[in-house]
């Protein structure tokens, strides 16, 4: 038998044998667009998403027991994710805190709500033993 070199001419007739390489690229952009997609969702929040004042001296601190309330730019109050109105934040919170132990809770407020709004669920809060207050900002 012998072997055919890669331009023998009695193969010009015969039709051209061509990968198909597009498949392997649908899948390949399919795979790309899961992981970019999926990293994008991994990024941890709390709370939900308002415009955080700005601070130098803003550091993350981590804790075991925490509670978010949030106060968006419409001045609506949410306690971790579920709505509230703004007279019940005390007693939801005391709710939330167990004997013996110590929540604390990160207040996000938009920086365009009004500061007696601020005020309002700060003192509902520092009523409560046991609970303490960080207020959530944002880094210049």
């Amino acid at each position: 038998m012998s072997k055919r070199r890669r331009f023998d001419p009695d193969l010009l007739d015969q039709p051209l044998e061509i990968k198909n390489v597009l498949p392997l690229l649908d899948v390949m952009f399919a795979l790309l667009t899961f992981f970019i997609m999926s990293t994008l969702f991994l990024t941890r929040t709390e709370g939900l998403p308002v415009n955080l004042p700005q601070a130098k001296s803003a550091t993350e601190q981590k804790t075991a027991s925490r509670a978010t309330i949030t106060v968006n730019e419409k001045t609506e109050v949410f306690l971790n994710k579920q709505k509230i109105g703004i007279e019940d934040v005390g007693d939801r919170v005391q709710k939330l805190v167990e004997p013996n132990q110590n929540l604390v809770v990160v207040l996000n407020a938009d920086q365009t709500v009004e500061h007696g709004e601020v005020v309002l669920i700060m003192d509902q809060l520092r009523q409560i033993p046991g609970v303490k207050m960080a207020i959530s900002t944002k880094r210049i």
